[in-house]
């Protein structure tokens, strides 16, 4: 009877240890692992927000970009490590693809990630060179008509949300087009530039400079809301697709099993930074609006967002291994 006494006051005194550790949260620097390279939109927009979030808990954050395997090499390095709240999945879109292309995951994406809180949303803008005469989105599905299966897009890989963004409005458009995929957002750029490609689907912060100078053109954005930095363009939906939408967003994840305080302050905090007025006019440049959930609300969006690519996937018949 006394050990049974003894193992339970340990129990509860690991438990107490635990809860108040939560509360103190966080007491030493953490580290936020960025799954994709350094300079995509993804790490652009988390070191942006992850240095005023540093300052608001009073920690450091190290940034580490850990790339591969179209981001689950960083992601499955979070679901594995400590539930303490010291190591933070700094991600996006391509999250909730991952199901559908890696039959082998080496973590399960809604039970192993806890969605703590989203960054921002921002819409893909499908671009093509003035060169190809195109001045909407529907010139383009006409020429894709015209030749089924002449016209190609391109993407920073299978998976990316440049790649499913034009595999939306493929379907949607009921149209072929040959994807061909590049190592980086630049490349895959510049290829329609030069008119070797013909569309792309590129965040806002990557395409503006150039739509800006004229050597893209911006037919359509594929959110519901017409783009902040670019009010005269309008939406896949006002061109007629009304289900072509498919925005990127970014977020910051945890560990399954991680203290719900901690979960929330985390949420919290880092609302608290997208709210400053100086934040939403650095994320307004890149083209990013900040989003408000709690993380349940985050939670419910990324796993209807998985369920909803798994279609996507099978209907586009994408596999990446």
């Amino acid at each position: 009877m006394r050990h049974r006494v003894f193992a339970l006051a340990t129990f509860l005194l690991a438990l107490h240890a635990f809860d108040a550790d939560a509360q103190a949260w966080p007491t030493k620097p953490l580290r936020a692992i960025v799954p994709v390279g350094a300079g995509s939109s993804t790490d652009i927009v988390h070191r942006l927000v992850l240095e005023q979030l540093s300052v608001q808990l009073g920690q450091p954050i190290v940034v580490e970009n850990r790339v591969g395997a179209g981001g689950t090499i960083g992601s499955a390095f979070v679901a594995k490590s400590e539930p303490d709240g010291y190591t933070i999945l700094a991600h996006g879109s391509a999250l909730t693809i991952a199901p559908a292309l890696y039959k082998a995951l080496p973590y399960r994406t809604a039970n192993d990630l806890v969605a703590a809180v989203p960054v921002g949303t921002s819409p893909s803008v499908l671009v093509v060179s003035p060169a190809r005469g195109w001045n909407s989105a529907a010139d383009l599905v006409a020429a894709a008509t015209a030749r089924p299966g002449a016209l190609n897009f391109s993407s920073v890989g299978v998976g990316s949300a440049t790649h499913l963004s034009a595999e939306r409005f493929v379907q949607s458009a009921r149209i072929q087009a040959v994807h061909v995929p590049f190592k980086g957002g630049a490349e895959a750029m510049l290829e329609v530039i030069t008119a070797r490609v013909d569309f792309f689907f590129g965040p806002v912060a990557l395409v503006l400079p150039n739509i800006r100078e004229g050597k893209l053109r911006a037919l359509a954005v594929n959110t519901a809301g017409r783009s902040t930095v670019l009010p005269d363009v309008p939406t896949l939906r006002e061109a007629g697709f009304n289900d072509a939408d498919y925005p990127i967003w970014y977020g910051l994840f945890l560990p399954a099993r991680t203290p719900a305080d901690i979960v929330n302050r985390l949420n919290r905090e880092t609302l608290n930074v997208l709210q400053a007025p100086k934040m939403r006019e650095r994320l307004a440049a890149l083209g990013v609006d900040p989003m408000a959930m709690s993380p349940t609300e985050f939670e419910a969006r990324v796993e209807g967002e998985i369920a909803l690519n798994a279609v996507l996937a099978q209907k586009a018949g994408l596999n990446a291994q």
